[in-house]
């Protein structure tokens, strides 16, 4: 198909939310219609196996996913291994770019490299479209930030960033590296005691049972958005390990650039005025949405202030949203400030486990008046119709910041971009439904390692524990989304180092 009599749909971002849209996308648009899933990175980074990897060797090549069969349906859960994946068609009219978006605009987004075959030219880089897909989740804590240097090296020091950032081989690289430095560490501090720090305290802890850990975390709960038998299960196999906990304060920032030591040690305060010495720190915090280039084309789509500040407002439908004029709200909204209509509680976004999918819950059908049971916020308007946000990037009504949301939000996203697409290509029967789906985000979710073998996990309610858990952390199963039929033992060795080039 020609790029140039074809319509697109554009994805920015292909972790689990933007796959999943493309997914969908390639089974069900119909015929001159393309999807062009760009992401920055050449492999999905598999973010939930990141700490874990960076701590034990020998596991680092499986955190990245080839996109090479990105647009294939994934293989069935329990479906057998093979021996050769299947191999995209080549006539297939989706593609997937690995670039960076530089600017955007509300038909169209700039790329920092050409692909004049699928009509990106190298003169002006553009590629126009007529959906769009925001899935570029969050900048992620510096020690998994696969861009910046690492752990505590200085960014002119950090060797790695020779080899070329964005690829398996600079992955690959930056985790060897990490590993070397927590080896060397005689005691960490970690910072933030959301399922990123407690992966890396417990799995430090047990792979270097000689090296002090301690956990300091600004809240007296851990995990607060979940119930409290998950702090206490934690907490209980935390002091099992020798990690030394601290709860209920925060440390002060501005120690850290200080830079004081003793003995070898850095020396760090807390805002209760706690000292503690730790000869390698790891900040687990300072997740903040990657709006950049919505803010761009869309500005008053992105929350400016309040606990939100920088996601984008979305519709239940999850169309990209824009405060209503105010006298278009209702009496009793039109006192408050823009800062409480953005405003529900929102905690802190931690980095939580990605866990099996449970089944969807279906849209409420609507009631003998009409009115769905799922209600939109009447603070919004659309901001526009063929621009949709999910993932940690969107203000999506209380989701956890979680790969297993963004994967829902994902489905439903990519059913409402199809049912758009139908009724402009007048496909659309006249029995069907042209309401589009709205999503609400399910109770919250969450499984979190704690050391090599065991792990605590909250799922629709219940709080329960696994033993001899596998060290790579199952990661076979999110190859299987990918389009991958492989087990454990097929990526023990790293397939793609012995392929030819062309058929990485």
């Amino acid at each position: 198909m020609s790029s140039s009599t074809s319509r697109t749909v554009a994805i920015i971002g292909a972790s689990y939310g933007g796959a999943r849209v493309a997914h969908l996308l390639a089974q069900g648009l119909p015929e001159r219609w393309r999807v062009v899933l760009i992401d920055r990175n050449s492999h999905m980074n598999h973010l939930y196996v990141l700490p874990r990897y960076s701590v034990l060797p020998g596991h680092e090549h499986k955190a990245f996913i080839p996109y090479k069969n990105v647009f294939l349906p994934p293989p069935a859960f329990d479906a057998p291994s093979t021996s050769s994946p299947p191999s995209p068609i080549d006539s297939s009219p989706h593609v997937f770019l690995h670039a960076a978006v530089t600017s955007l605009s509300e038909h169209s987004l700039v790329l920092d490299r050409a692909f004049p075959e699928h009509g990106v030219a190298e003169s002006d880089r553009t590629l126009h479209f007529d959906f769009l897909v925001y899935a570029l989740g969050s900048h992620l804590p510096a020690p998994i930030n696969l861009w910046g240097p690492v752990a505590d090296e200085d960014v002119e020091k950090a060797d790695v960033l020779d080899v070329s950032r964005g690829t398996k081989e600079g992955g690959v690289a930056w985790l060897k590296r990490f590993q070397k430095r927590v080896e060397r560490a005689s005691s960490v501090l970690v910072v933030g005691g959301g399922a990123l720090g407690i992966q890396f305290a417990s799995d430090i802890a047990e792979i270097h049972p000689a090296t002090r850990v301690t956990l300091l975390h600004s809240r007296a709960r851990l995990l607060p958005r979940f119930d409290e038998g998950m702090h206490t299960e934690i907490l209980s196999t935390l002091a099992t390990l020798n990690v030394c906990t601290i709860l209920g304060d925060r440390l002060d920032l501005s120690s850290l650039q200080q830079k004081r030591t003793q003995d070898g040690e850095r020396v760090v305060r807390t805002q209760s005025g706690r000292e503690i010495r730790a000869e390698l720190v790891l900040l687990c915090t300072g997740q903040t949405p990657n709006t950049a280039l919505l803010r761009e084309a869309f500005p008053e789509s992105v929350i400016p202030d309040g606990p939100d500040r920088g996601m984008a407002r979305v519709r239940r439908t999850l169309q990209l949203a824009k405060p209503a004029p105010i006298d278009a709200l209702p009496s009793v909204l039109r006192h408050l400030s823009l800062a409480d209509l953005d405003h529900h509680d929102a905690l802190p976004p931690t980095c939580p486990e990605v866990l099996p999918p449970p089944p969807a819950a279906p849209t409420p059908a609507p009631d003998d008046d009409g009115a769905s049971e799922i209600e939109e916020d009447p603070a919004t308007r659309v901001a526009a119709e063929h621009v949709f946000a999910i993932g940690d990037a969107a203000d999506a009504f209380g989701a956890v910041n979680a790969g297993h949301n963004a994967f829902f939000q994902g489905e439903v996203a990519a059913r409402n971009v199809l049912r758009l697409v139908r009724r402009r290509e007048g496909l659309a029967a006249a029995s069907e439904d042209r309401t589009l789906e709205r999503y609400a985000p399910g109770p919250p979710a969450i499984k979190v390692s704690l050391g090599l073998n065991k792990s605590v996990y909250q799922f629709q309610g219940v709080i329960g524990t696994k033993e001899q858990e596998p060290p790579d952390l199952d990661v076979h199963l999110i190859w299987r989304y990918y389009g991958y039929h492989v087990s454990r033992e097929d990526l023990e060795a790293d397939f793609e180092a012995s392929a030819p080039a062309d058929a990485k």
